[in-house]
């Protein structure tokens, strides 16, 4: 109660509330601001004053205050009574205020000084103090029974002359509360008087601005002058250009109008174009679609050539192994013949020297040097024959012509070409006898 009694009493002697805010205790800075000859206890009843030094680590604003705070505040919202800081000198770090003892606490509980500036961000706290009366040691004084006489005639002088003084404490405790009364109205105009010279102040300040203003108005009203002559020639100019610009808006949009014509035309044009383009489209994909199927056709029909070339070559390959077969046999004939005969002569000689001299000239020994000739000889070299036919000739794919094995490549090369038409584009070949395939197919690649 005496808290609030002692917040509501600085509030009207301050005519504000300090700014305040919820910032907890371990976000603040206390050795910002440093307080200093702060006594252990202070006697109540009396004024305290408070003498504190700026560091260079704060600026003082002037919603800065100085509170006393109960020692474990959380907030700063919890502060006893508080004083405006006041706005330190150029050269003047320490800093003195007092705080006045009619709003002082009257328990004897520990408090604080706190700097708070106007953000509610304390910036220095000072050690605990308390609100205490002085105390006197008790003294063992040891006196004689006169000495006794004389102290009880003394402190009966002493009641009387307490007695009276009680009295004038009364009187002097309600010229006090007069006095107090009177003081308190004397803050209020003092406050007041405060405010009217602040207010003062912020007038002048207006008043300077204000002539400061009005002279910028005077000087800025010869400039317009000035700035309004030149715009009424320019206005004379541009109402010329006008004229002009008129005229030639005029030539503008009678060529806007052709132009439009123009354009409706050039969209006609397009519309034909855009028609004749999406037949040619629609053209283009039946020949793609008509080409690939003569590409598949011609892939069935090389599928089916390759088929028949690999017929003739197994064919082939069939018939030289009959020749070798037939050459092998051919080699034991003749090996055979060339023993029979060796032998014959020798029977000749020993048996028939006469008839074999008379007989030696005939030309009968040209069958295989055979007396009677080799039985398999005409078999042989039909066989033989056959397949030295077959394995010495080449047939054409495409007209089935029949080469000799014997041609040059580039003869049989230059023959197969004949048939043929290469792409100049993509160099697939076609055969001649599809020309109309080819020329699709070049036509393609003219549209890409």
């Amino acid at each position: 109660m005496a808290a609030d009694l002692s917040k509501a009493s600085t509030m009207d002697e301050t005519s504000d509330e300090p700014p305040t805010s919820a910032v907890l205790l371990d976000s603040c800075h206390f050795s910002q601001v440093i307080f200093n000859n702060v006594e252990k206890f202070y006697v109540p009843g009396r004024d305290v004053t408070c003498c504190y030094t700026l560091t260079q680590n704060i600026g003082p604003r002037g919603k800065d205050w100085v509170g006393i705070f109960p020692v474990g505040w959380k907030t700063v919202r919890e502060y006893y009574t508080f004083i405006w800081a006041p706005l330190p000198n150029d050269t003047a770090a320490q800093q003195q205020i007092q705080f006045k003892a009619y709003y002082l606490p009257k328990d004897d509980k520990d408090y604080q000084f706190c700097y708070v500036d106007q953000d509610g961000v304390v910036r220095g706290a000072s050690v605990p103090f308390q609100f205490k009366a002085e105390t006197e040691d008790d003294i063992l004084v040891v006196t004689t029974q006169g000495e006794v006489e004389e102290v009880e005639l003394q402190n009966k002088n002493l009641r009387k002359e307490n007695e009276e003084l009680k009295a004038s404490c009364a009187s002097l405790q309600k010229q006090n509360t007069d006095l107090q009364e009177e003081l308190k109205k004397t803050q209020e105009l003092q406050n007041k008087l405060e405010s009217l010279r602040s207010n003062t102040e912020k007038l002048k300040l207006e008043l300077n601005s204000l002539e400061k203003e009005n002279k910028d108005l005077k000087e800025l009203d010869g400039s317009r002058k000035a700035e309004l002559q030149q715009l009424k020639e320019q206005i004379r100019n541009v109402t010329s250009d006008k004229a002009d610009l008129e005229t030639k808006l005029k030539t503008a949009l009678e060529y806007m109008e052709q132009l439009q014509s123009q354009v409706l035309n050039c969209k006609k044009e397009v519309e034909n174009l855009s028609r004749v383009d999406h037949d040619k489209t629609e053209q283009l994909e039946s020949l793609k679609e008509e080409n690939r199927q003569l590409r598949s056709a011609r892939t069935e029909e090389q599928q089916n050539l390759m088929k028949k070339l690999e017929e003739k070559k197994c064919l082939f390959q069939i018939l030289h192994g009959k020749k070798k077969e037939v050459d092998a046999e051919n080699q034991n004939l003749r090996e055979e013949n060339e023993l029979l005969k060796r032998l014959l002569q020798s029977a000749e000689v020993s048996s028939f020297p006469g008839f074999s001299r008379a007989r030696a000239p005939t030309p009968a020994r040209q069958q295989g040097f055979l007396l009677f000739g080799n039985p398999y000889a005409a078999a042989g070299a039909n066989l033989e024959a056959e397949a030295a036919g077959l394995g010495s000739l080449r047939k054409c794919p495409m007209c089935d012509e029949v080469f000799p094995k014997h041609i040059e490549a580039s003869q049989y090369e230059a023959h197969m070409q004949s048939h043929l038409l290469e792409c100049p584009v993509c160099s697939e070949t076609f055969e001649k006898s599809n020309k109309q395939v080819f020329d699709d197919h070049v036509f393609c690649h003219d549209l890409e």
